[in-house]
């Protein structure tokens, strides 16, 4: 083994050349196939190496070895690069079946002793791992999965050198952007119709074109891509000179077939584009249509919001356009009433426990709480409680006051069981409402509650927080409540601090002192409980402790842990990388 580590150590400065020294054992010198076939390291002999530590318990792990298998199908026709499997797993069974769908070599599961070699001696925190060697035995590069999902084959060699130029290429792309540029790549200068018929890209310059990242499997982008087919058929009657290019990340090329639902263009199913196109515009969310103006330039990075919003009025998509749609939301705001916001068409109630109707115009003068929440949501079910124990308080105090339960649950019976808990009032299950109001105070997660004031103006979408930190104190939860529970809090703070220390050491949290600091609302890394007011923190590490957990000194310190699915012992996955606890 020491003999070994010398030659990795020279391996990665650059001075040994030696494969077989690296991937051999005393008693074997090959690599193994799945099919059980061995192969002489000799034959490695002037070929780029990837050296893949992964293993089958790592969840990143699974998700990545699909992208490599396809490079490495792309490249093993070259003959000159091959990829040794490095196993992590701790049973031959578990190795035998992730490895059947690997097609290059491996370190054999019974040679423990090479693999858990290599794996120390290329340090070696987190898989999936790549090491990429050159012909000569050099590391190009420890970073292979990285540059495999960035640039996958067009990587190769996988040098510095290689990853600068396309690094450069990719700024050039950018500084003379153009359509071509965007959708025209080495095999490919056309996009395709419905029917598979080919459209050149160049048919595209001078025209406003819409790039529609989208996945038909997805509901909110099948939802959307029936509103953007909407604003599409009205664009083209107008006789503007719009198109659309579907980007699709379906996995099935029958969903791809569902993304025409007009006469739009797209880059062909699967086409090796899209994925580099997700990271040139730095996709982050589903839908997302990015404008691409006449001059082939990036108008907008995403205008989604605005076709949900405005449709056909947010054409052209320039900023000019936005400035006059802000201005006009502004306006709209300004003059918003409760019947603006609850009022759609004949849909002019909601409901009560009874299923009663109670007419909007009913609750005109009152404070009144959107409430976007779900039975399945476990957030939302945390939440309720409080929010039924603050609105009884505030009800007995203020009867001008109300909450409408806004519902995302999947089936009447789930919305009925989880409004039996509640004592307002609330919109009808599937109500066609419920995705106006969604859109119009821009709800992206639940629990979310936005709070109407009696002139019926928007007052605040942190209701919910003031409800966490406060209760019913926070009521009418308006600017002005807000800096007269500030005042108090101030008094309250210095009443409290008089007899603790500034600064104590906690053995759960021995790396630093903890200081006591004011702290809005924080949860407790000790008891997992919501805090405010004071806490004992250590800010380099965001570490809190309540005061009164931090001043126990003769309970149990130990924090109570939620317990967490474990891929293998010693081992932690984020969802990216499984790394070394």
């Amino acid at each position: 083994m020491a003999e070994a580590e010398n030659n990795v150590a020279e391996t990665i400065n650059g001075d040994c050349h030696d494969f077989k020294s690296l991937l051999s054992s005393s008693d074997r010198d090959f690599l193994v196939r799945n099919n059980g076939d061995q192969v002489k390291i000799d034959s490695l002999k002037g070929k780029k190496l990837g050296l893949y530590f992964s293993a089958s318990w790592c969840g990143p792990c699974r998700r990545f070895t699909p992208k490599l298998v396809e490079v490495y199908s792309e490249l093993s026709p070259k003959g000159d690069f091959e990829i040794i499997f490095i196993s992590g797993d701790e049973d031959e069974e578990s190795f035998d079946g992730y490895f059947s769908k690997m097609p290059w070599l491996a370190i054999p599961f019974s040679d423990s002793e090479t693999r858990e070699g290599l794996d120390k001696l290329f340090k070696v925190m987190g898989i999936p791992h790549l090491v990429l060697l050159d012909e000569n035995g050099k590391v190009s590069t420890d970073d292979g999965v990285g540059i495999i999902r960035e640039y996958g084959e067009e990587g190769y060699p996988f040098t510095p050198e290689k990853i600068q130029e396309l690094k450069d290429l990719e700024e050039k792309a950018r500084t003379e952007q153009s359509i071509k540029t965007i959708l025209v790549s080495r095999s490919r200068d056309f996009v395709v119709t419905s029917d598979g018929n080919k459209v050149p890209v160049s048919e595209l310059e001078g025209k406003t074109v819409g790039l529609y990242f989208a996945v038909s499997t997805f509901k909110p982008s099948a939802d959307f891509t029936a509103k953007l087919a909407e604003v599409y058929k009205k664009l083209k009657e107008k006789g503007e000179n719009f198109e659309i290019v579907v980007i699709s990340l379906d996995d099935e090329e029958e969903s791809f077939k569902e993304s025409f639902v007009a006469p739009w263009l797209a880059v062909p199913f699967k086409d090796k584009s899209c994925e580099k196109l997700t990271r040139y515009f730095e996709l982050s969310t589903l839908p997302t249509i990015v404008i691409i103006g006449p001059d082939g330039k990036t108008l907008h990075s995403n205008v989604a919001e605005a076709i949900e919003e405005h449709g056909i009025q947010a054409y052209p998509f320039t900023p000019e356009k936005f400035a006059e749609l802000a201005e006009i939301e502004k306006a709209r705001e300004a003059a918003q009433t409760l019947e603006s916001v609850l009022i759609s068409g004949d849909l002019d109630f909601v409901i009560g426990k009874d299923g009663a109707k109670v007419q909007v115009t009913d609750l005109v003068g009152r404070t009144v709480l959107l409430y976007f929440s779900a039975h399945w949501c476990p957030p939302c079910r945390a939440f309720t409680p409080k929010l039924v124990e603050a609105y009884n308080k505030i009800k007995a105090k203020d009867e001008a006051f109300e909450v409408v339960f806004i519902s995302s649950d999947k089936d009447q019976a789930s919305f009925e069981e989880y409004y039996s808990e509640m004592p307002w009032l609330a919109l009808p299950f599937g109500d066609a409402r419920k995705p106006l109001l969604s859109r119009k105070f821009k709800v992206q997660g639940i629990p979310m509650l936005i709070t109407i004031g009696p002139t019926g103006k928007a007052v605040t979408n942190e209701t919910r927080n003031l409800i966490m930190d406060h209760g019913a104190d926070a009521y009418p939860f308006t600017e002005e409540r807000l800096k007269e529970i500030e005042a108090k809090y101030e008094e309250t703070a210095k009443e409290m601090a008089k007899e603790w220390p500034e600064k104590l050491k906690h053995e759960l949290h021995e790396e630093h002192e903890l200081v006591l600091t004011r702290r809005r609302s924080y949860y407790c890394d000790k008891c997992n409980e919501r805090g405010q007011i004071w806490s004992f923190y250590c800010e380099e590490c965001d570490f809190d402790l309540h005061p009164k957990c931090a001043l126990e000194k003769d309970k149990e310190t130990k924090a109570d842990e939620k317990e967490e699915e474990s891929p293998k012992e010693g081992w932690v996955c984020d969802g990216e990388v499984c790394k070394r606890a």
